[in-house]
């Protein structure tokens, strides 16, 4: 099955760490990143992407940060 998540953050490090935990663990990029204003909080926030090929059948139960 092919799983797809998005992550996303407050634009800080921690983003780039959240995106490079998940390509270690197997997870490849799917298309560009986006980064917007959140203007309720100030901040700029990033997002992407991200799809791995995995065993089984998919379920809305799935953890699919723990994939």
């Amino acid at each position: 099955m092919k799983l797809y998540r998005f992550l996303s953050a407050d634009d800080t490090s921690a983003f780039c760490h959240k995106v490079t935990e998940a390509l270690n663990k197997g997870w490849a990029l799917h298309g560009s990143p986006t980064y917007a204003y959140d203007a309720a909080n100030g901040v700029m926030r990033c997002g992407q992407a991200v799809v791995k090929e995995a065993e089984g059948t998919y379920s809305p139960d799935a953890k699919l940060g723990e994939q």
